[in-house]
């Protein structure tokens, strides 16, 4: 998940490529640290965005639009007078470091031809926009550093500009044999964090790409690597250069079995090849989707934490109550001793004497002899009722614990299924579905809904299609795992679900077929991902046609009964699994 040297090796191919011989057209500085240029090159405008963000530092192509404040900041203004109509003569990466170039060439007041560079520089907190004459002089920067904030370089107008320390790392496309051996690899480190540590462009992330190509475990020392390992590693890293000069890019975001976004890179991670990869045309366009994607789920995350605390609440709360009732129940269950005890009393009581604490007599219902305990204040059928009153009042508490107790698992039992509906929300309109089914079940007071927050509520199931070509469909939450079997399926569709725990209704749409062993395979790897199980390393699932399952009258959103299945153990790894985006 690095921007590193590599990435912005195949930026600066995808931007020569686009906009080289181009002609600057607007400039705009919609954040502090943010410009956007648009740039009209062979009858097209592409939109460039440079983002200096402490945090978040980028550059890439876009199609979209971002709103600008009313008046531009200085820096935004400057660029405008000096290069709001530039020709764009050529963009480049200085070695392989974060550093990228453009050389621009417009006209000046007095309308002389003058040439400047505009220098974006990816490096975290210290990333920077700034802008140099051909004297290599700055002229200004969207960030200014003085001596007090830096005592390395000073990035103020009237400045040299230089390319900033990195560390004294070497520059990959001029090492040498003997600086190979005696830089890169006399290093009293791992052999990850030593390519890391001396080689310019190179992120943690792919050094341990370049080991797992070579065979190599990137957390092993470099004094422990062989001759032959040296070679491979060396031979590795020459290939990697070699396309990265010949501008053989390969750009792709790597998805976990949750499909959120983990990794991306310009070339292909062959050390992710069981994981789920995208590849992508453009540089830009992967690095939009990455971070637009892992912005969604962050999003997605934070507006859900009130309402996974809300639920939490209601789980606890019910878990302690069913300890309470459980703990009632388990006492009642020896409210018969009592009612034979006093059917006992009834019958052998004539023959107990004033003194007596303990009646002893035979059990008629199993021939032992036993031992009541006996108020010898109280008169034998005194004695009799008191048992049978203890008796009533235990099977009264057991009546209506038990139907107490039946009603907190089935809360319970719902709880857990949307706490399931949360884990694997993707969108706004999922949460707003599932907010739904919490109000219409009188869990949580319903808020004023508006019309706009209606249309939220509009979400549909999760669309997957098998390798043999059928279509398969995830409720995202149990009102519509309800729609997907009692409304979609049809009676010899084949269901799925995995056993013993809160998860999604899967549905597979046979048209009267029976799909292959395959499909059922795919299916029940669904039934399996989209599961409180998930994490388990095999899950197993409960199918059958859909004419089998029953919904019980008055039972909750989702809940259903079947008697006749199947059964079969699946991973929940839904990786090449092909999902179907519905308009």
């Amino acid at each position: 998940m690095a921007f590193d040297g590599f990435t912005i090796s195949s930026i600066v191919n995808e931007l020569n490529n686009s906009l080289t011989g181009g002609r600057i057209q607007k400039i705009a500085q919609p954040e502090p640290d943010e410009i956007r240029i648009n740039i009209k090159n062979n009858r097209k405008t592409y939109k460039l965005v440079l983002s200096a963000n402490a945090s978040l530092p980028l550059i890439y192509l876009t199609e979209t639009n971002k709103t600008s404040p009313l008046t531009a900041p200085n820096f935004c203004m400057l660029l405008r007078k000096r290069i709001g109509s530039a020709e764009i003569l050529g963009i480049s990466q200085v070695g392989l470091e974060r550093v990228i170039r453009f050389e621009l060439e417009s006209y000046n007041e007095l309308g002389d031809l003058v040439r400047t560079t505009l220098i974006i520089e990816i490096m975290g907190k210290h990333s920077n926009i700034i802008f140099v004459d051909s004297d290599n002089l700055i002229i200004d920067s969207i960030k200014h550093v003085n001596a007090l904030m830096s005592s390395v370089r000073e990035v103020l107008p009237g400045r040299e500009y230089f390319t900033p320390n990195t560390k004294s790392k070497l520059n990959p496309y001029d090492i040498t044999p003997e600086i190979w051996m005696g830089t890169v690899i006399n290093q009293p480190s791992s052999v990850a964090k030593g390519l890391c540590n001396k080689l310019a462009g190179f992120s943690m992330s792919f050094a341990h790409e370049v080991t797992y190509r070579a065979g190599i475990d990137g957390d092993m020392s470099m004094s422990s690597l062989n001759g032959n390992q040296i070679a491979n590693l060396r031979d590795v890293v020459r290939k990697v250069m070699e396309k990265c000069s010949d501008g053989q890019f390969a750009p792709e975001i790597i998805y976990n079995s949750n499909n959120e976004p983990v990794e991306f890179a310009a070339f292909h991670l062959e050390k992710y090849d069981s994981y789920k990869s995208v590849k992508y045309e453009s540089a830009s366009k992967m690095i939009e989707t990455f971070y637009g994607e892992k912005e969604r789920i962050q999003r997605i995350r934070q507006k859900s934490i009130d309402l996974r605390k809300s639920i939490q609440i209601l789980v606890e709360r019910n878990v302690k109550k069913r300890d309470i009732l459980t703990k009632q129940f388990n006492d009642t269950q020896k409210r018969d001793k009592y009612k034979v005890y006093g059917e006992l009393i009834q019958t052998y009581g004539y023959s107990l004497t004033p003194e007596d604490k303990v009646l002893t007599c035979t059990n008629y219902y199993d021939n032992k002899e036993i031992n009541i305990p006996i108020d010898n204040t109280l008169s034998p059928i005194d004695n009799a009722n008191k048992y049978f009153n203890r008796y009533n009042k235990l099977k009264r508490t057991y009546d209506a614990v038990s139907v107490q107790l039946e009603e907190t698992n089935e809360i319970l039992e719902h709880l857990y299924s949307i706490q399931n509906s949360i884990d694997f929300a993707r969108s706004e309109s999922d949460l707003a579905q599932i907010k739904e089914e919490i109000w219409d079940s009188g869990y949580i007071k319903r808020k004023h809904v508006g019309k706009k927050d209606r249309n939220k509520a509009k979400s549909n199931p999760y669309h997957y299609r098998s390798s043999d070509g059928y279509d398969m469909y995830v409720g995202k939450n149990n009102y519509q795992n309800e729609h997907l079997t009692f409304k979609v399926a049809t009676g010899n569709d084949w269901w799925f679900h995995a056993k013993g725990a809160p998860g999604s209704h899967v549905i597979v749409i046979c048209n009267n077929t029976e799909p292959p062993i395959k499909t059922f395979e795919e299916a029940a790897a669904l039934a399996a991902h989209y599961s409180k199980s998930s994490n388990a390393d095999k899950v197993e699932i409960d199918y059958t046609q859909k004419k089998h399952v029953k919904k019980p009258s008055g039972s909750k959103p989702g809940f259903v009964i079947y008697h006749t299945n199947y059964s079969l153990v699946a991973k929940s790894d839904i990786t090449g699994i092909e999902e179907v985006k519905d308009d």
